[in-house]
Order: C-alpha cells, then structure tokens, then sequence
C-alpha cells in the first residue's frame, strides 16, 4: 500500500488484534537455505527472493495478518561489504516490501485468505549491520546524530516501497531508540517501537519506564512494545508499555530456548505457548506473534487464541 493507505493499518490496530508472523531465519532453514552469513536472511533477497516469498506465505496461511520484511540485517553497508552498489541495495531494500506483497496476493488468490493482509518493514539496529552480537548490547560508542545518519536512508528506501507500517525492532537501548524516532519523521508511514529486554530494563540495562516514554509522543509511533526475548519477560514489559504510552502494545518474543554461540545452535526447552497469549491480549497486547525459533504451528495457535476459529481459517 502507499503511504496514503497506512492510515488503514491504524485503523486495523484500533479495532482489534493482530497476528504477527514468526521468525524469518527458522522457516528459511526449515526449507533448507543455508544462513551462515553476516546478511543473515537478507542475502537470500539478491541469491533466492522467491524463498522469501514462500516463508512469508507460510505464515499467512498458518493465520499470521502481517508480515515483516527480510530486511532487517539489510543496510547499504553491509550489502557493500559483499560488493552490492547503493542503487542495487536500495532495489534489494525496496524488494523486501515487494516480495511480502506478492506473498499476501498469493494467499487472498481464490479467497484461500479472506481477511485483510498487511506488510511491516523490519528496521533493524545498527548492531545487527555489525553482525557481532552487539544488538543485543547496544552502546555502539555513536551519538544520536550519527545513529539517526546511518538509520535515515534505509528508512527511506523502504517507506517509498509502501509497506503499511515500519517495524523499529530488537532495539537494545534508549539513544539508538531516539535516533530511530528522529528518523522516522515525516516519511508518512506509521511505526512500532519495540525494544530486546532481559527482565525489566533494556538489554543496555535502561528501565523500561525511561525506554517507552520515548515514544509516547511520537505521533509516527502507533505500538510500542517488545521483541526478540524471553517470552517471560513479556508480561511486566506490555504493563509498563500500555501505562508509559497509552498506545497499543506489540509482543513477539523467542521461543524461550537459549542461543549457545560457542555451538552455534538452540538449546533447552521452548516456553512459548499459546495459553501466554490471553494474558498479554489481557494486559493490552494487540500486535502479537513471535520472533527466533517460533514458527507457522505457534502462529496458528497464536491466531486461534485471539480470533474465532472461522476468522482463522480465511
């Protein structure tokens, strides 16, 4: 949709729930790509775009109503790292919007989807470009001014791409949240705020209380909310949301297993379930879905828990 149309997407949030997709990276791997790289999934964009198409599908059918784009590792930076142009970055950007869209076309053919179908651009931070786990540290030894420098370009490529809303997601601290609300101005799309948690305080360590209040003016932000943590650190973060901003809330969590980097692989139990989801409509959740690990049998649990089943099923 173009910008004028975002309005909608806030009209959706208003009237009701939403269901996220889940993560990006575990249904590519699922279907066999490899994503050992730095781009992470958004390398696939310029080698296999189609299998980009087919993960967002995936959670559509499986009852997700938005999709966010693969191109939340996606920068100009890191595509020239691997010898990608800035105009052919910006195409890989604005793809990213595009190939969601083809997804939701695919899934409303034959009115095999009935129900509305909406594109969130993934903005991820500035530590996820760096590719050495400082996104979930944050303090990258930037001011905001140079922050908002790196973020501003990309922000534009992809609102100029029209998806209905842009995702400032998995940001680990306050100053890289108030560059990113200084980017967003005046690109006529609106945003959700989400910020990577461990208990109460960002992942830099800064009270959520501080964090939120943040966006609570920003008239561009229409969520704020968590993602890309521990699902139970959850319920504390959508009170403290809902009271700091009186916006509506957004949740995505991991599975609830642990990442060991030294193995490079997941381990221990998922604590990710549906019987979560009432408890955070409850507390003010209305975009909610999943993260790493949480794939197309969440989501549907997930869609099951917050609409009738026949609404779930178109």
């Amino acid at each position: 949709m173009t910008s004028a149309a975002a309005p909608s997407f806030a009209g959706a949030l208003s009237a009701g729930t939403l269901v996220l997709d889940g993560g990006m990276s575990n249904q590519l791997e699922s279907a066999g790509h490899d994503l050992s790289d730095e781009l992470w999934s958004a390398r696939l964009l310029a080698e296999r775009p189609e299998a980009i198409t087919e993960a967002h599908l995936g959670y559509f059918l499986a009852g997700a109503d938005v999709a966010i784009t693969a191109s939340y590792q996606a920068t100009f930076e890191s595509f020239a790292r691997r010898g990608i142009d800035r105009e052919r970055a910006a195409g890989l950007l604005a793809l990213s919007v595009g190939l969601a869209r083809e997804a939701a076309r695919r899934a409303r053919t034959g009115g095999v989807v009935g129900r509305p179908l909406w594109v969130a651009a993934s903005v991820g931070p500035y530590g996820a470009m760096l590719a050495d786990g400082s996104e979930y540290r944050g303090r990258y030894g930037l001011t905001v001014a140079e922050l908002e420098a790196f973020h501003r370009p990309r922000l534009e490529v992809l609102a100029a791409a029209g998806p209905d809303v842009l995702a400032l997601e998995t940001v680990p601290d306050t100053e890289e949240a108030a560059a990113l609300l200084r980017a967003v101005r005046g690109l006529g799309v609106p945003a959700w705020l989400s910020y990577s948690v461990s208990g109460d305080r960002t992942r830099a360590g800064q009270p959520l209380e501080e964090a939120f209040a943040l966006a609570a003016d920003a008239e561009e932000v229409i969520a704020v909310g968590v993602n890309c943590c521990a699902p139970e650190d959850v319920d504390a973060a959508i009170a403290t949301a809902a009271r700091v901003t009186g916006k509506p809330v957004v949740v995505y969590p991991n599975s609830g297993e642990a990442w060991d980097a030294g193995a490079r692989t997941w381990d221990g139990r998922g604590t990710f379930t549906a019987d979560r989801v009432t408890g955070w409509y409850a507390a003010g959740a209305r975009l909610v879905g999943g993260c790493c690990r949480v794939g197309p049998e969440a989501v549907t649990a997930v869609a099951r828990a917050l609409r009738p089943p026949s609404a779930t099923a178109r």
